[in-house]
């Protein structure tokens, strides 16, 4: 009798799982919409949470060292070619609870790319140092390296963010970070258009670049990058030299920002 008397609320259920109202569905789909959307937020700054090194690059005597010794310590001192890595654990300077590790990694020509490829996948983010005294003259070899850098499928995945340190400014023959960044940005446009005109191997596969730079069919700029990309100038050295603190502002507040 019991059940009988259940039937008719048990069937009218069933009618109503079998056909839901429309606005519990919507509800359901704005709920599981919203679940994804945590799980992939989370996976995402997971992955950017592992990454914790920040990569100091560029030319043989661009000054990479010394900002490194500077950043860490504050003090001056005397540098050489460095032949190997070096890291150490940078705390922001008003939140010591903020910390990136500082990777000075040689600009050899011989050795760069190797040592690039060795710590590429933990950067969060890329400092690269130019000699803005002596840009000028080493302006392609600059544009070669980047360019390898910039084409490189694990930093266009992860795309971490870019700074362009522009530094010695404290000499009066520095160049300024704006025509910096337009000789660059010409030169980056050059080399784009030579490897990607570059002649394919014997297998039929290319052998220029692993990725196109920029956008197809317009001339290259920053903007372009699945990265951030900001310009600062500044100066390890200082304007006061070796007695006095180094001339960086910009760069401690955009490791604060990335960190």
């Amino acid at each position: 009798a019991m059940a009988g008397r259940l039937e008719p609320h048990l069937e009218a259920l069933r009618r109503e799982l079998r056909a839901p109202d429309p606005a519990v569905l919507s509800v359901l789909l704005a709920l599981l919409a919203v679940a994804v959307t945590l799980l992939i937020w989370r996976f995402v700054q997971g992955r950017r949470s592992s990454r914790k090194a920040v990569l100091l690059l560029g030319l043989c005597d661009a000054g990479k060292t010394l900002l490194f010794a500077r950043l860490l310590t504050g003090k001056y001192r005397d540098t050489q070619t460095s032949i190997t890595d070096s890291s150490a654990v940078y705390r922001v300077r008003n939140n010591k609870s903020a910390n990136v590790t500082l990777i000075d990694l040689p600009g050899h020509k011989s050795l760069r790319l190797q040592f690039l490829e060795r710590f590429k996948a933990a950067a969060r983010a890329i400092v690269f140092v130019v000699d803005s005294v002596a840009f000028q003259r080493e302006v392609k070899d600059v544009a070669e390296f980047l360019y390898q850098v910039l084409v490189d499928s694990t930093v266009l995945k992860n795309a971490p963010a870019l700074l362009i340190a522009c530094n010695k400014q404290d000499v009066t023959m520095a160049k300024s970070a704006k025509l910096i960044q337009q000789q660059l940005e010409k030169e980056l446009n050059t080399l784009r258009v030579t490897r990607s005109a570059a002649p394919t191997s014997l297998d039929g596969s290319a052998t220029g670049g692993p990725a196109q730079l920029g956008k197809k069919g317009k001339d290259f700029d920053f903007s372009q990058l699945p990265m951030k990309v900001e310009f600062v100038e500044c100066s390890a050295r200082g304007s006061k030299g070796e007695e006095g603190d180094a001339d960086f502002e910009g760069l401690e507040k955009w490791l604060a920002k990335i960190a």
